[in-house]
C-alpha cells in the first residue's frame, strides 16, 4: 500500500509496546496511558508556534506540525480561534452534496497528514506507539450541515428527519472517504486509530442505531480489510462516541478492540454490560485535572479499582482543555503509573 509515496516505512523499532497489548487484550504490567487532544489546545510552546501561523499552513508543513487535521472533500474550512473549524458554505440543501469531491480521491489531497504521520514515528525514535485518529462520519456531518459546532445539532438533525435518503448518502460518501484516510495513515506509520464520535450525545438510540453505528461498523470492516489486502500488519482500533452510553453493548460488537468511555460512565457497570471481549478506555473527568495533584492522585486510584487491572487503558473522559496545568497532567500519568503497578502486585 503507497499513502502517496507513503507506503511500509523502516521505523525504529518499538521499546515500549504496553499500549499496544492492552488494546488487543494482552496482559501489561502496568496500564498504559495517554490523554486526548490536540497540544496546540493546551501546550504554551504549540500556541507561541501556532500564533505566527496560519492553522491550515501549519498542518501542511509536516516540519511544522505533526498532527492531523479536519478533512473536507471540497469544502472551505476556516478555524476560528476558540471555536475550532467552520465551514462559511454549510450543506443546507440535498442539491449542495453535489458540491462534494469524489471521496475516492480525498486521501490524495492528504499528502501532508500522510507526511507528518511519517515524521512524527520517525522522531518518536520507538518510545511510544503512534495513535492515528479521524471524526466517525455522523460527527463530520453535523460539522458540514451545522457549518461548525452547535449546541443542539438541529440543522444535521433536520437532516435525519426531513432528510433520510440524502443523510445516507451523506454519510456514505463520508465513510468511504474516511477508510483510505485511515489505512492511509496505517501505510504511513499510525500503530492505532482512533474514531471519535463526539457527537453521538446529540443522538438518541434509535438515530444512533440508524445514522451513526452502521457507519462506525463499515468503517472498522472496511479499514481492517483494506489493510489487509494491503499487506499492512492489522492495528488496534479505538471507537469513542461521546455521551453514547445507550449504545455501549453495540459499540462493544462493532468490530474494535477498544471502546472508549467518557466521564459519566461507571467502570464496573461498562464491564458489566460489555464483557470482557472488549479493552476499555477512559475516563477521568477532564475537569479533575484542576484539582490539587494529591487529589488528582486519589481520583485516579478510585478510576483504577473500578476498571481494574486489564483489559484497560487510562485516559480522560474527554480531552484537554487549553487552560490545563501541564504539571497536572503529568501528575495523572504518573498516578496511572505508580498505583497500576501496585495493584498488579497486590
Amino acid at each position: 500500500m503507497e499513502a502517496n509515496g507513503f507506503g511500509p516505512q523502516p521505523f525504529p523499532e518499538l521499546k515500549n509496546d504496553t499500549f499496544l497489548r492492552a488494546a488487543w487484550g494482552e496482559d501489561t504490567d502496568y496500564t498504559p496511558v495517554w490523554c486526548m487532544r490536540q497540544a496546540g489546545r493546551y501546550l504554551p510552546e504549540f500556541r507561541e508556534t501556532r500564533a505566527a501561523q496560519d492553522f491550515f499552513s501549519t498542518c501542511r508543513s509536516p516540519e511544522a506540525c505533526c498532527e492531523l487535521t479536519l478533512q473536507a472533500l471540497g469544502m472551505e474550512v476556516t478555524m476560528v480561534p476558540g471555536k475550532g473549524p467552520s465551514f462559511p458554505e454549510p450543506l443546507r440543501e440535498e442539491q449542495d452534496l453535489e458540491r462534494l469531491r469524489d471521496p475516492g480521491i480525498v486521501a490524495s489531497q492528504l499528502a501532508y497528514v500522510f507526511q507528518a504521520i511519517t515524521l512524527t514515528r520517525q522522531r518518536l525514535a520507538g518510545r511510544v506507539p503512534l495513535i492515528g485518529f479521524a471524526g466517525a462520519p455522523w460527527t463530520l456531518m453535523t460539522y458540514m450541515v451545522e457549518g461548525g459546532s452547535s449546541s443542539t445539532m438541529a440543522h444535521a438533525k433536520r437532516w435525519l428527519y426531513q432528510r433520510p435518503k440524502a443523510s445516507h448518502q451523506l454519510l456514505r460518501i463520508l465513510t468511504d472517504a474516511l477508510v483510505p484516510y485511515l489505512v492511509g495513515q496505517v501505510a504511513a506509520g499510525a500503530q492505532a486509530l482512533q474514531l471519535f464520535e463526539s457527537h453521538a450525545g446529540h443522538l438518541g438510540p434509535q438515530l444512533f442505531s440508524k445514522f451513526a453505528l452502521p457507519y462506525i461498523r463499515d468503517v472498522a470492516k472496511q479499514v481492517k480489510a483494506k489493510l489487509q489486502e494491503a499487506g499492512l500488519a492489522p492495528v488496534p482500533m479505538i471507537i469513542f462516541a461521546k455521551d453514547g452510553h445507550f449504545a455501549l453493548e453495540e459499540l462493544a460488537q462493532a468490530g474494535y478492540e477498544v471502546v472508549g468511555l467518557d466521564w459519566t460512565v461507571a467502570p464496573e457497570k461498562a464491564r458489566e454490560r460489555v464483557g470482557k471481549t472488549v479493552t476499555l478506555q477512559g475516563n477521568l473527568d477532564p475537569c479533575a485535572l484542576y484539582a490539587p495533584k494529591e487529589e488528582i492522585r486519589c481520583l485516579v486510584q478510585q478510576m483504577l479499582d473500578d476498571f481494574g487491572p486489564q483489559r484497560y487503558i487510562a485516559n480522560l473522559g474527554h480531552g484537554l482543555y487549553p487552560d490545563m496545568d501541564p504539571e497536572h497532567v503529568g501528575a495523572f500519568v504518573d498516578a496511572v503509573h505508580t498505583y497500576s503497578r501496585l495493584l498488579r502486585k497486590n
